[in-house]
This record gives C-alpha cells, sequence and structure tokens, in this order.
C-alpha cells in the first residue's frame, strides 16, 4: 500500500545521514542522494573513476553514518574465491573441521579495485549479491542484513584490469562517476588536510532496524499506471536502439523503478514523478547498454539522448 499522506519528508534520520555525508564528502550532492537511494532501495554500488577521487571515502562515510558493520576487501591479481567467501581448517581440539568466515560476512563490503581480480574471483560475489547468502563447501550459509555492496573499479584502459563480464555488471543497481572536486571543495580539502580523521569521528545517524524501516517505505511509495507505462517506454526503446548491442531486461526495468521510488523518498514525496526516473537513468542504464559498435558502454549523453526521445506520460 502507498505510504500515508501525512509522509512528506524522509525520516529525520536518513535527512541527517545526507546532511552528514555532503559535509564529508564536498560537492557530490547528487553522487551521495544516488548512492543513498542504492541502499534504500535495496541494491548495490559500482563506482568507477580515477585512483583518489573519493570512492573509497564515501564507502566508509556510509557505513558510519547508517550504523553498519563494515569490511573493505583490496581485489588483486592473485585473490582467490575463497580469500572473500571463507574457508574451512581443523581445529584439533574438536579433531573437525571449523568455517572461518570471509570478509563479505558483514553488513557494508567495500570491494575496492574489483577489476583487479580475475573474472574467477569476480564471480565469488555473485551468488551474495543476488542472492544474500554464500555457497561454500556445498553449506549455503546467510548473509547479514542489510546487506550492501559497493564496488570500486579503475577505468579499463588501466594497466592490470579484467572487465567486469555483463552477469556481473548487471547485479549493480546503480554505477556513478564521482568525477574531480570543483575548485572550492578541493581548496576546503586542502585546507583540512584530507577527510580521513572526520570520517573516523563520524557517528551512526541509524540503526539497522531503523535502515529496514526505511527500505520498507521506500518499496510503499506509489507508481501510478502512467508512471508504469513511461518505464516500460523507456526499456522498450532501449532495445530499439541500433547504437546499443541490446537492450534492458525485465530486471532492469524493476531496478528502474525500485530506485525511482527510493529517489521520490528522499526528496519528500510518496509517488513517484518522471523526473525521478530522468535523476537516476543514466546511472541505472549506462552500464547495462554495451555498445552496438566497439567495446565499451553508453556514456551518460548517450543514455540521456535516448531518454529525451521518450515522450512523458
Amino acid at each position: 500500500m502507498p505510504l500515508p499522506a501525512s509522509q512528506t519528508s524522509p525520516g529525520d534520520g536518513i535527512a541527517a545521514v545526507l546532511d552528514a555525508a555532503n559535509r564529508v564528502i564536498l560537492g557530490k550532492d547528487t553522487q551521495v542522494r544516488l548512492a543513498l537511494a542504492c541502499l534504500l532501495a535495496r541494491g548495490h554500488l559500482l563506482i568507477e573513476d580515477l585512483p583518489g577521487v573519493g570512492k573509497t571515502t564515501l564507502a566508509h562515510t556510509l557505513a558510519r553514518l547508517l550504523g553498519l558493520d563494515f569490511q573493505r576487501i583490496q581485489f588483486t591479481s592473485d585473490m582467490l574465491p575463497a580469500d572473500i567467501l571463507g574457508v574451512s581448517i581443523f581445529d584439533r581440539e574438536h579433531a573437525d573441521f571449523r568455517f572461518l568466515p570471509g570478509p563479505i560476512f558483514t553488513q557494508v563490503v567495500l570491494a575496492d579495485e574489483i577489476n583487479r581480480a580475475t573474472p574467477k574471483t569476480q564471480s565469488a560475489l555473485l551468488e551474495a549479491m543476488e542472492e544474500h547468502q554464500v555457497t561454500a563447501e556445498g553449506i549455503t550459509r546467510p548473509l547479514p542484513e542489510p546487506f550492501f555492496v559497493i564496488a570500486t573499479q579503475n577505468p579499463a584502459h588501466q594497466v592490470g584490469t579484467f572487465p567486469l563480464p555483463e552477469s556481473q555488471l548487471d547485479r549493480f543497481l546503480l554505477r556513478l562517476e564521482l568525477g574531480y572536486p570543483d575548485s572550492r571543495a578541493e581548496r576546503a580539502l586542502l585546507e583540512s588536510g584530507g577527510r580521513r580523521s572526520q570520517v573516523a569521528a563520524l557517528t551512526p545517524c541509524l540503526t539497522p532496524p531503523a535502515l529496514a524501516g526505511f527500505q520498507d517505505e521506500v518499496e510503499r511509495v506509489h507508481a501510478a499506471p502512467p508512471l508504469l507505462d513511461y518505464v516500460q517506454a523507456l526499456v522498450e526503446a532501449s532495445r530499439r536502439a541500433p547504437a546499443f548491442r541490446h537492450g534492458l531486461s525485465p530486471r532492469a526495468a524493476l531496478a528502474l523503478l525500485a530506485v525511482s521510488r527510493a529517489w521520490a523518498y528522499l526528496a519528500g514525496r510518496r509517488q513517484v514523478l518522471p523526473e525521478d526516473v530522468q535523476a537516476v537513468w543514466p546511472a541505472l542504464a549506462c552500464h547495462r547498454l554495451p555498445l552496438a559498435q566497439g567495446s565499451g558502454h553508453a556514456s551518460p549523453e548517450e543514455a540521456l539522448a535516448l531518454l529525451r526521445g521518450v515522450a512523458l506520460p
């Protein structure tokens, strides 16, 4: 059922998270809001950009403000799936094998430079991201809730990278680029000497149960039939566009609706509007639209050109 009419703004805790995060990640209001919308929609986030622009800082900031357990996994070319999932060791005292959980067993996982690992290791995340569980040595183990993966990757032209396959990319609800800070934000960064101490001093604005409550509220944000027509029209247009090897899948359509609900909720609305869909469209669509010619995926400009070709409801 839709949210009650009295719901005209996001919860105080969510507003506090946005405010505090924007005091750490300067000049990136849209990216911070998209990252939080991704979590509220129960998705996972991929951040692609150059080293040193704040990808790790954003992940650590959100984890601390949301009161969630946090683990960082530095991906390398020699990493094995067991390094992520865990391994069984022989316990001499009990004369039996004991499973030691890997770093994936936490609420917020920062998969740093994920495309420096081999495809075999990258695929170890697939079940975890989709099913919120891990199967190791024939035993399936649930992951904690909420479970949120923030993966960073370096641009594909850098040395020592393994491109993520389409099936892996599709597990990420949104893909972002942070970009360089503007001159004002960079000056503040230079004057403060960095953001490490500021992140360490952050205190939680939410508890995990409160976050789960907000995620439930997001699912009840109303999407009227004309809005669903608009989502379907966008998806259909992506499938007809000759610029792309293939268009968006039904799962991508569901993802677009889910994150549009989260964006509307953060704006204090209880109904999704076309501008909510438009706001999240590039971050949702680009990494799901492979170019028909050559390698790579749609740019934000190409995704927006497709968007502009679809009539509003």
